[in-house]
Order: structure tokens, then sequence, then C-alpha cells
């Protein structure tokens, strides 16, 4: 049973993630009644609604940083361990990233004027988003993570005018002139 209990927590994560979500009144899909296994748009109707879009990459991000932050704190868990512990952590984000406070942040302090939260589907992209992060992070070690980390921030950046970095600074300390410019992509 040892070996089974990060297992056993990681499923009961993931269910506590989506009862969560489902009270707070998330959707299962998209209100267009149907799913897409991914969608181009980033400040569209369908962003946070399919299981993956431009936003998926930030996810992978989150798996980058959790499983540095993770080996960093618990160096002697196994894989499952670690992988359980960052997998909750991000179900964790979900749920506040999905809260009435945190949206209603994003409208007011972002360029996602028209954000509405995640999808049931969205945040189960973003968490399996998040695992593959996890093990590409692993796989790579901490200096080439690094360069990827700072490569993938640099291509969102281009491609949607947001990523990682800038999504946690407009959340927790907004800038007139980000705003202005992320505004101008869409």
């Amino acid at each position: 049973m040892n070996r089974a209990l990060p297992w056993v927590l990681l499923a009961a994560a993931l269910a506590a993630g989506v009862y969560r979500l489902r009270e707070q009144g998330r959707l299962w899909i998209c209100s267009c009644d149907h799913v897409l296994l991914w969608t181009n748009e980033y400040w569209g109707s369908n962003t946070s609604q399919q299981l993956l879009d431009p936003a998926s990459f930030t996810h992978v991000l989150h798996g980058f940083v959790l499983c540095g932050l993770v080996t960093l704190v618990l160096p002697w868990a196994s894989v499952a361990w670690r992988l359980s512990v960052a997998i909750s952590v991000e179900v964790l984000w979900e749920i506040v990233e999905n809260s009435g406070f945190v949206i209603q942040r994003y409208r007011e302090g972002t360029a996602a004027f028209g954000y509405r939260g995640d999808t049931v589907v969205n945040s189960a992209g973003d968490v399996l988003s998040c695992a593959l992060g996890f093990f590409l992070a692993r796989s790579l070690g901490f200096g080439r993570a690094l360069a990827v980390f700072l490569a993938v921030e640099g291509v969102l950046a281009l491609w949607i005018r947001d990523g990682l970095l800038l999504n946690v600074l407009m959340l927790i300390y907004p800038i007139d002139a980000i705003e202005s410019w992320q505004a101008a992509g869409h």
C-alpha cells in the first residue's frame, strides 16, 4: 500500500478538484456544446473552454516550476510523491484561478476582459499540461529546463502577448502599459 499511497492521494486531489470546480459553477464543457482538443484562440471565446489552448503552455511551465520546488523541498521523496504533490498544488491553483475573486481580478487587472473561468475539461487539460512539464523538467535537468522555460516565455510573449511570468505580474501588480500592449494584440 505504501507504494500506492502517492497515486491514491493524486487521484483524491483530482477528484476533489473536479468536485470543487463544479461547486464553483464551472461547466463540464464549453457552453457551445462541443469539445475541441485544441483551440488556437487566446483572447477569444474558446479560450479556457476547450481541452488545450495557448495558455496550456503556461501550465507546462507550472510543471517546470513545481518540479524544481518540490524536488528542492522534498529531495528524499520518490518521483511518485513529488508528482503527487506537484499535481495537488496545480489542482489547488485551478480551484483558486476559477474562484470569483480571481476571475474578477483577471478582468480588472489584465487584458482578459471577457474571461469567465475555465471549464472542467480545460482545467483537466491544464493539469495534464502541468504533469507534462513536470516530467520534461525532470528529464532536462535544471540548466536545460531553465533555457526551455525562458524560450517558451519568449515565444508566448511574441505569439499571444502573455506568458506565465506576465500573467503572474499582471495578476498581482497590473501595469497599464503591459495591459495596453496585450490588448493591442487582440
